[in-house]
C-alpha cells in the first residue's frame, strides 16, 4: 500500500505539475518557499539539495506560472530573493484539501490522532531516508 501510495502522491503532484508547466521539483521549491519564506536562489539550492545553476530554472519556471517572484535582497541589493506567492495553485489543492477533510470526517477524533501520528512518523522516516539516499554517493549509469 506504501508504494500504491506514494505513486498516488506523485501522480497528483505530476498532474498539477502538468496544468501549471512546472514539475515535482519546482512544487518542493515553492512549499519551502511557502514554508520558510522569502530567501535567495542559493540558500533554497541547499535547502532542496540542487546547484545554483539548477535552481535557477527552477525559479525560472515557478516566475513563469506565476508562482514566485524575485526581489532585491534587502540586505545586499547584489543579490535577489526569492518568494512564493499565495494561493496561485489555483483549484488544486483546494479541491485536495476538501475532498481529504470529507475522508477524515469519516474516522473518530481518536481514530484521527492515530492517523496523524502515523503520517508525522511516516513523514520523518522519509525525510531520514533522503538524507541518507542523499549522503551517499552516486552510482554511475550502466549505459
Amino acid at each position: 500500500m506504501g508504494r500504491e501510495l506514494s505513486t498516488a502522491v506523485v501522480a497528483f503532484h505530476e498532474a498539477v505539475g502538468a496544468r501549471l508547466g512546472v514539475s515535482a521539483v519546482d512544487q518542493r521549491a515553492h512549499a519551502l518557499l511557502a514554508k520558510h519564506g522569502p530567501m535567495t536562489a542559493g540558500d533554497l539550492a541547499k535547502l532542496i539539495n540542487l546547484t545554483p545553476g539548477a535552481v535557477t530554472g527552477v525559479v525560472d519556471r515557478l516566475e513563469d506560472a506565476g508562482l514566485a517572484r524575485r526581489d532585491p535582497d534587502p540586505q545586499d541589493r547584489r543579490r535577489v530573493v526569492v518568494q512564493a506567492l499565495p494561493g496561485s495553485f489555483g483549484d488544486a489543492f483546494t479541491e485536495l484539501g476538501a475532498a481529504m477533510a470529507k475522508l477524515a470526517d469519516r474516522y473518530t477524533p481518536e481514530q484521527q490522532q492515530v492517523i496523524g501520528d502515523w503520517v508525522a512518523r511516516t513523514i520523518d522516516v522519509l525525510k531520514d531516508q533522503t538524507r541518507r539516499l542523499s549522503a551517499a554517493p552516486v552510482r554511475p549509469s550502466r549505459r
